[in-house]
């Protein structure tokens, strides 16, 4: 969808239909994600592995960081990071999502908030990961996001985007045929870093996932490869905080 068509939609309206969505959250992506093969957590699984590779490659150790999953949802990813972290927080605009992330995963902090201010303190946290939240963000909120991104992460920080790839057909008919995603408005990759940029980031950079199926060694370093075209049906934005 374009942003001109999308741009009644607010922050309040998003929050409402994640808290009516809760319940069936997962049946629903699963759903619309059957034509593919492959269920919800295959991708899951899949960017989880990304985050800590790319946590990995910044920071000597893992785990002394206090990391943020900013529109955490029903903390999807959290099972797999237990332990990994120092501390792990998860935040999202839907209470409902949150009092159900809290009851399954009591080892992260959750918090939920009204879409504006995060309520965190400058430069709390090392890493700030947020995954395929930016496109329900209504597009008039995209700058005030990404400032408080930057904001609460630590100077020498990390922020890492995972986002649908607007570029890919098989992802624009997942998102066309996907009740959540209604009101979904995509971000072309250069738009998002152009945004972090602007923002004040450093060493912001974009690649593409999932251009091949990337199950087992091989076709994971096949995936990582084509990582620097356009095909990929997800990417991910990495972007520095600067130390000043």
């Amino acid at each position: 969808m374009n942003e001109q068509k999308t741009s009644h939609v607010t922050q309040a309206q998003v929050a409402r239909d994640f808290d009516d969505a809760a319940a069936d959250y997962e049946a629903k992506i699963n759903a619309s994600l059957s034509f593919a093969g492959r269920e919800h957590s295959f991708y899951i699984d899949l960017k989880r592995e990304h985050i800590l590779r790319l946590a990995r490659e910044h920071f000597d150790e893992v785990k002394d960081l206090d990391v943020l999953d900013l529109g955490c949802g029903l903390g999807a990813y959290h099972p797999g990071l237990e332990g990994k972290f120092h501390e792990l927080h998860g935040i999202d605009v839907s209470g409902q999502s949150i009092q159900l992330a809290a009851e399954s995963h009591p080892f992260v902090q959750y918090s939920a908030f009204d879409g504006d201010r995060l309520p965190y303190r400058d430069g709390q946290f090392s890493v700030v990961f947020t995954v395929c939240v930016m496109h329900h963000v209504p597009p008039p909120q995209w700058t005030g996001f990404v400032a408080e991104m930057r904001r609460v992460i630590k100077p020498g920080g990390l922020a890492l985007v995972f986002e649908h790839n607007p570029y890919n057909p098989a992802t624009q008919y997942i998102v066309k045929t996907c009740d959540i995603d209604k009101d979904a408005v995509l971000l072309r990759p250069g738009k998002l870093r152009r945004m972090f940029a602007e923002a004040g980031f450093a060493q912001v950079e974009t690649r593409t996932i999932i251009s091949v199926p990337p199950s087992g060694p091989l076709l994971s370093g096949l995936d990582q490869i084509l990582g620097y075209l356009p095909f990929g049906a997800q990417y991910y934005l990495r972007g520095v905080k600067p130390l000043s």
